[in-house]
């Protein structure tokens, strides 16, 4: 038996059989996706605010944040499958829920390997196992093939920079720092004492950065006036910044793979502007 569906097996089992749920809220914007993704987007009913895609998701009412559920707007929606974000979902939110007697499931996602697991458990809870073995199959392939064509590639050393008064960075627990490493990127900061921290001029002078990453919705003005201040560094030439869509690049839905993409591709237009 291939491992996708053995481990929807093992799941069906633990989590006594596949009943399909009819009526699903999801308390963070990935689920939603995830949910989408084995093909149970039909059966939504309630979402976390900022939940955007696919579309027949944007659509559903919102139950509050990913941090602040109402509890009211999810009991009135009658659910028969809660799934919360396990790391997430404040504990005490899930167990409010459960008391209330809502069946409520935490979802885990920390690296890019475990939403093809998530895929295949939400597949079984949402009664759609085969759908979930599929979906987390189509992922773990394009996961792989992107792992084999950027493997090699000569590294680079990246600053993934947030805002510029003061710039942040992030540390080896963020999301984005697994996709650098995938895409033969280096994350000067990956030391850092919390997931995102702020950097002084100083300690980005002392990490001399190739590359600056920064989000689509940081201004470039003022990206460009903080690196008209550091003259000496590859990043004060436009060609060694490159600018991603962080909505998908931290999305642990399949869309991640999208955002993955788009950030090894940046990285390559700088690999060629080295060569030159």
């Amino acid at each position: 038996m291939r491992h996708g569906a053995w481990w929807a097996a093992v799941l069906a089992l633990v989590c006594g059989g596949a009943v399909a749920a009819e009526r699903i809220v999801t308390l963070a914007p990935h689920l939603a996706e995830l949910v989408c993704a084995v093909e149970r987007c039909a059966q939504l009913v309630g979402v976390a605010a900022y939940t955007d895609a696919p579309p027949q998701a944007a659509a559903q009412v919102r139950i509050g944040d990913a941090f602040n559920v109402n509890l009211e707007a999810v009991v009135a929606l009658r659910p028969d499958l809660v799934l919360a974000w396990d790391g997430g979902t404040p504990q005490p939110t899930v167990e409010r829920l459960r008391r209330l007697g809502l069946r409520t499931e935490a979802i885990a996602v920390r690296r890019l390997d475990d939403v093809a697991v998530a895929l295949e458990r939400v597949g079984v809870l949402a009664g759609a196992a085969d759908a979930g073995v599929a979906a987390a199959t189509r992922y773990r392939q394009r996961l792989q093939a992107l792992r084999r064509q950027y493997a090699g590639r000569a590294r680079l050393r990246v600053f993934y920079q947030i805002e510029t008064d003061p710039a942040y960075s992030i540390n080896r627990h963020s999301p984005i720092h697994e996709a650098l490493e995938l895409c033969g990127g280096d994350n000067v900061f990956a030391d850092l004492p919390a997931l995102a921290a702020p950097v002084s001029r100083e300690a980005v002078l002392a990490a001399r950065p190739q590359v600056v990453v920064h989000a689509q919705q940081e201004d470039p003005a003022q990206i460009g006036r903080y690196w008209a201040r550091l003259p000496g560094l590859a990043p004060a030439d436009p060609a060694h910044r490159v600018v991603v869509d962080a909505n998908a690049l931290t999305r642990q839905s399949p869309r991640v793979l999208d955002g993955v993409q788009a950030l090894c591709e940046g990285l390559d237009r700088v690999r060629l502007s080295v060569a030159r």
